[in-house]
């Protein structure tokens, strides 16, 4: 018999077959024998070192020789087998010089793996150390239209890849071969089904049995679909889509790219608001206001230079960015804006007109940051805007002074008026040459518990920008209303104009507000009157009359102050229902030394006596002054020399002096 003979005959003595199973634990060198698949029916001891060499197998089918002594016999076995799980490994075994068995296990034991490789929805190409293909399943065939029988053998790098991109894999592989390192790879590949963009998993495996071989498992998975799938949700996350300009994430992603270089990136922005667009919304509808920015961005576009990005913040906002530039640059680009926009934007039968206001901001001059860049050109806009819109400025440091002290007033007035820091000062206005009191006009003061007295001319603009103007004005006819009713029950008859502006008399509900005012102060006759600027009157005329006959029917008198500064004409006079105008301190002072000054007054003290206005001159100041007044006849007169805005308790006392002194005189 021979060795082969004695092997198999061994084995299947014990085991009833010529291929038993295996079994081989983490925590034991034990190595059991089976008949069955599972059971247990011889276990002997390893040595160390055996044991270790069948631990080294992986989850892929491998074969190991190994020599082991069954009950006295010395036996030669080839195990066919692979790690099964975190703790086990099995397989079958067969006498190494039995040829039919081994190859039976072999076939068995790798028949499984072979159907993985060559079915996987993946493309699996392994090559040797010299990149010579080793397999090519059936995935890569169907991409590549080649066969495995025709491509086994070859060499990888040429057949496809470039002399550069070869020369680079050869690099790559060398160097994650020397750290025994997998690694992954993109690369687009020309297939029969056209370009296509590869993920590589590729990981170095040895050979499990006899030459230890170096093999490079490349394991492939097709991502252009996936990687489109991504660049069109990188676009949407990165595109305004009304106008398809970059958006608020796209431009400040740049910019603060730009940032990042330091101080050797120079460069700046335009920040940019449209001055109407709100209103042409409101008007004509938000498609139509949608079709104009979309043609606005179009205008914008062709104003730019090569280098310079625009984007859409949001609403009416734009940016542009402009690395690597001068302040020169931008204004000259604001410029061509600004121009530009002069012409009319058609939308169908409907022309009509925008502007922009714009902002410049230089980094790293004006801010290191993307925040700080941003907020000063926003900052440098505002400017432009209260500068008279369809303009730009460059931003200044001060003007981020005039910015916290915006936002101090924004803060703290909301608070004044909350917690009752407001008070009223009163000036009075004296009759003729008689000098009697005529009225008081009511002047709004504010003592910040931080500042101290606030001057009006800080505060009011704020309050009509910020829209804070009608909750202020409310607040003014009822202390108002209440301080003459006070006034009235002291046997005090004074009436208290109360001034009111363009933006109080846009409020639908001012006259309601009045008329609850004097209402709740129980103020019967009324005793409050109102002083309108000439500006109430130049956006809408009939409007501004309606208000004013509701408000003169309630018992107000109507006042036009400051007149002959604005707009009005003597001839508008002659259309709105008023009881006074107001001649402005300007006319007055100094009247009495300035021929055209002269002639002004007499012109409009004359047109106001046929009209039947009363004429009260403010800002008087020198009794030559008031003495020129009195020859044109005003009927009354307001200012310094007579009596400074005081509060109510104060102008009760002053009425009082005045009235003893009257008395002795």
């Amino acid at each position: 018999m021979t060795e082969n003979q004695d092997e198999r005959s061994i084995l299947h003595t014990h085991f009833g077959t010529h291929s038993p199973y295996w079994r081989l634990a983490a925590d034991s060198d034990a190595f059991e024998l089976s008949a069955v698949k599972g059971a247990t029916n011889i276990a002997m001891a390893l040595r160390p070192e055996q044991a270790d060499a069948i631990r080294s197998l992986t989850g892929i089918t491998s074969s190991m020789r190994i020599d082991i002594s069954l009950y006295g016999d010395l036996l030669r076995l080839h195990l066919v087998g692979r790690k099964i799980n975190p703790n086990e490994w099995a397989g079958t075994a067969s006498a190494h010089s039995d040829t039919e068995s081994v190859a039976k296990d072999l076939v068995e034991g790798l028949s499984f793996a072979e159907t993985v490789v060559s079915e996987a929805n993946s493309v699996i190409v392994i090559v040797d150390q010299n990149g010579r293909v080793q397999r090519f399943n059936k995935l890569s065939e169907e991409y590549t239209g080649k066969r495995e029988q025709d491509i086994v053998g070859r060499s990888v790098f040429e057949m496809f890849m470039t002399r550069e991109e070869a020369m680079a894999s050869r690099r790559n592989i060398a160097e994650f071969y020397k750290r025994g390192q997998s690694y992954e790879a993109e690369r687009l590949i020309n297939t029969v089904k056209g370009p296509r963009l590869f993920l590589f998993r590729n990981k170095f495996v040895t050979s499990g049995s006899g030459e230890k071989r170096v093999y490079l498992i490349c394991s492939g998975t097709d991502i252009t679909e996936e990687r489109q799938a991504q660049e069109r949700l990188r676009v949407l996350a990165n595109t305004d889509m009304l106008t398809n300009l970059p958006n608020r994430h796209a431009i400040t992603t740049r910019l603060k790219a730009a940032l990042a270089t330091g101080k050797e990136g120079r460069g700046g922005v335009l920040f940019l608001d449209l001055d109407n667009f709100k209103r042409i919304n409101d008007h004509y509808g938000h498609g139509f206001g949608d079709r104009l920015l979309k043609a606005v961005s179009v205008a914008i576009s062709t104003c730019l230079s090569e280098g310079q990005t625009l984007a859409r913040l949001g609403g009416d906002e734009f940016i542009v960015l402009q690395e690597q530039a001068q302040a020169w640059e931008l204004e000259a680009t604001a410029e061509r804006i600004i121009e530009r926009l002069r012409e009319p934007f058609r939308q169908g039968l409907i022309e009509v007109y925008t502007s922009c206001s714009i902002g410049i901001a230089m980094y790293p001059d004006h801010g290191a940051d993307l925040d700080s860049v941003v907020r000063s050109a926003d900052i440098a806009m505002y400017v432009a805007k209260e500068a008279g819109r369809h303009t730009y400025r460059v931003f200044q440091p001060d003007m981020d002074r005039r910015n916290a002290d915006y936002v101090w007033l924004d803060t703290n007035l909301r608070k004044a008026l909350a917690e009752n820091h407001l008070m009223l000062y009163y000036q009075p206005k004296l009759v003729g040459r008689t000098g009697e009191v005529d009225g008081v006009e009511a002047l709004l003061r504010w003592r910040s518990p931080e500042r101290g007295m606030v001057c009006p001319s800080v505060f009011i603009p704020y309050a009509e920008e910020s829209g804070l103007i009608s909750p202020l004005g409310v607040w003014v006819m009822r202390e108002a209303a209440r301080q003459a009713a006070a006034w009235k029950r002291d046997g005090l008859n004074i009436r208290i104009a109360i001034n009111m502006s363009a933006r109080q008399l846009d409020d639908k509900g001012v006259v309601s507000d009045f008329m609850s005012a004097i209402g709740d102060a129980g103020l019967a006759p009324c005793l409050l009157d109102i002083e309108l600027t000439e500006s109430c009157l130049i956006e809408d005329e009939v409007a501004a009359i309606d208000l004013i006959k509701q408000f003169r029917q309630l018992g107000a008198r109507v006042h036009l102050d400051d007149f002959g500064t604005g707009y009005s004409s003597l001839s508008q006079l002659a259309r709105i229902p008023l009881d006074a105008i107001k001649l402005d301190a300007s006319f007055v002072r100094g009247v009495n030394e300035n021929p055209v000054s002269q002639a002004l007054a007499r012109a409009i003290v004359a047109v106001a006596r046929t009209l039947e206005l009363k004429v009260i001159a403010e800002g008087v100041e020198t009794p030559e002054e008031t003495a020129f007044l009195d020859t044109l006849g005003v009927d009354a007169k307001q200012g310094y020399l007579y009596a400074k805005p005081m509060p109510a308790s104060e102008l009760a006392t002053w009425l009082a002096q005045r009235r003893r002194l009257h008395l002795i005189a």
